[in-house]
């Protein structure tokens, strides 16, 4: 996989070098391209922003360096806009989540575009659109001073997905949200993982649950599948309400019985026989 990176602060992206996405960089899994965007800048300031048309508050990042930026770096890809897919980190975007993060993962070419101050003039987005495909999308419902740290979040989200970055392919099946989301019927799709032990058995007074050393592997996998349940009813609801709703035959009654227990009853009707 490739992956270009257009900001202000290059420097920001040092952490894509250390633990097991700078070791799949190392063995050439992964090409990471870090652009300063004031290079395509042609002023004594490298002035990269100016005041909103229609007036307000902040500054709003200037089109030509942002055209002249994305212009190289699609040429310097071998000029296939069409290999490639621009994400533009932005507040306004869809919700970013562990399916965008698994489709994503299937690209050849991630170009990332870091806004700054009130964001990247909108003509950018629409022009880039005539060559290849464009996505924004948002790590929250909360607004960062620029893209840097979405991106970084995102890119280690796409990166451990990827075949060999992972020392065991297997964790990301049981990753939170489960891989490829509701559809692919893994046993956290749909929900939030539960909780993990460790040595010592004994910690502080507290013991690890039986169960885990039974090494009855069905009793496991059911128990950690209750844990995933509570905890996704206790933290996040809206992921179960969304599971019944469109999947409703991935649950069962021992899930339905746990749902209740956690003070989120499940119709009948909804569960699986």
């Amino acid at each position: 996989m490739r992956i270009d990176v257009i900001t202000i602060f290059p420097e920001y992206f040092g952490p894509l070098s250390v633990s097991l996405i700078g070791k799949a960089a190392a063995r050439g899994d992964i090409t990471f391209g870090v652009h300063d965007l004031r290079h395509w800048t042609h002023d004594a300031h490298r002035t990269v922003d100016d005041t909103p048309f229609g007036g307000g508050p902040g500054m709003v990042m200037k089109p030509e360096p942002w055209g002249e930026a994305l212009d190289a770096v699609v040429a310097a890809g071998g000029g296939a806009g069409a290999d490639a897919l621009l994400v533009i980190p932005t507040p306004a975007g869809v919700p970013f989540t562990q399916q965008h993060a698994a489709r994503y993962a299937a690209q050849p070419w991630l170009i990332f575009a870091c806004g700054r101050y009130e964001g990247i003039d909108g003509r950018v987005a629409d022009e880039a659109r005539s060559v290849l495909a464009v996505e924004e999308v948002s790590i929250g419902d909360y607004v960062l001073a620029g893209g840097e740290p979405a991106v970084l979040v995102m890119t280690e989200a796409i990166c451990r997905l990827l075949p060999g970055v992972l020392g065991n392919a297997e964790s990301a099946t049981d990753d939170s949200f489960g891989f490829g989301g509701i559809e692919s019927g893994g046993p956290m799709a749909g929900l939030v993982e539960g909780p993990s032990y460790t040595r010592p058995r004994v910690w502080r007074d507290r013991e690890v649950p039986p169960v885990l050393l039974s090494g009855d592997h069905a009793a496991i996998a059911r128990w950690r599948r209750d844990g995933a349940l509570r905890r996704t009813a206790r933290n996040r609801p809206d992921l179960v309400a969304r599971l019944a709703a469109q999947a409703p035959g991935a649950l069962d009654r021992r899930d339905r019985e746990v749902l209740s227990e956690a003070g989120f009853p499940v119709n009948a009707e909804d569960v699986a026989h």
